[in-house]
């Protein structure tokens, strides 16, 4: 059953749209007057926050003869659970065309997982933290929806909500003068993204048919009476031959809109319709 190769990157584009978030922050600091006298970029970079304060308090030495300096933060994926709330039926299936040939596939409905984040924000003064949290904060009510390309082979795009759930803060100033004082403030989030399974590569068709044969009579045997049968209709000339009729109904492209030709048609025979062998047989 599994096997066959396929990579849709819905991860590292989750992880990636996440980040991408939070990469342009500013901080700015004034003067008695309060008049901005400088302004940072923070910085950001992936990783767990005991690196960084790893880094921090180590002292510049050998090669590296510059101190981590601060602000700055970092995150990290913390978990992938899957999502039972948001689950659909595992035999849900529906059509798409494929971006290179324009046929369209037949794609199972994508598993909900949610992925756990933790944004790490480190300075030296308060001030600096606040002014990065207040950039942050407003946008999420509790939820901040990020459009991402899922899968590229069918161009499935999704908006996915990124949560977030709580904001935590500690101040690890202790030792004397000469230890560097850090504040940091953790914020958690849950990312409600979609993972797909394989794209097939072969066209699965087009339902062009609709046939139902029903009774009015609510007996197991009861013979048929009615029969309704649905096709599309075309609303354009795709021949060009400036008249719209049967021969472009065949010719409506996937995707396109369309009208349906209906029938109905009484009977009063002892048949019923053999979808095996395609024609009426008699009962």
């Amino acid at each position: 059953m599994f096997g066959n190769y396929f990579y849709h990157k819905s991860i590292q584009k989750t992880v990636t749209a996440f980040g991408t978030l939070f990469n342009n922050i500013q901080i700015r600091h004034f003067n008695d007057a309060g008049d901005p006298i400088s302004t940072l970029k923070v910085p950001l970079a992936y990783g767990p926050t005991q690196k960084f304060l790893a880094r921090i308090e180590q002292q510049p030495s050998g090669d590296r003869k510059i101190a981590l300096t601060l602000p700055r933060m970092s995150f990290e994926m913390t978990s992938i659970d899957y999502d039972a709330q948001r689950k659909s039926s595992v035999i849900q299936t529906f059509s798409s065309p494929r971006t290179d040939t324009g046929k369209p596939a037949k794609i199972y409905t994508p598993t909900p997982y949610n992925i756990g984040f933790e944004l790490s924000i480190m300075s030296k003064l308060q001030d600096d933290v606040l002014q990065i949290v207040e950039q942050i904060l407003p946008f999420f009510q509790p939820a901040f929806n990020v459009t991402i390309r899922l899968v590229p082979e069918i161009n499935e795009v999704r908006d996915i909500p990124i949560i977030l759930n709580r904001v935590g803060f500690r101040d690890d100033y202790e030792g004397d003068y000469s230890t560097r004082r850090i504040i940091i403030y953790t914020l958690s989030f849950t990312a409600k993204t979609y993972l797909f399974s394989e794209v097939p590569s072969d066209s699965q068709g087009l339902i062009k048919k609709v046939q139902v044969d029903y009774a009015t009579d609510a007996l197991l045997n009861a013979r048929r009476e009615v029969r309704y049968t649905a096709t599309p209709k075309a609303l354009e000339d795709y021949n060009n031959d400036n008249v719209i009729n049967s021969t472009d109904d065949s010719l409506i492209p996937f995707g396109d809109d369309f009208g349906f030709n209906e029938e109905i048609v009484d009977f009063q025979d002892f048949q019923e319709y053999s979808s095996s062998q395609g024609t009426d047989i008699d009962i």
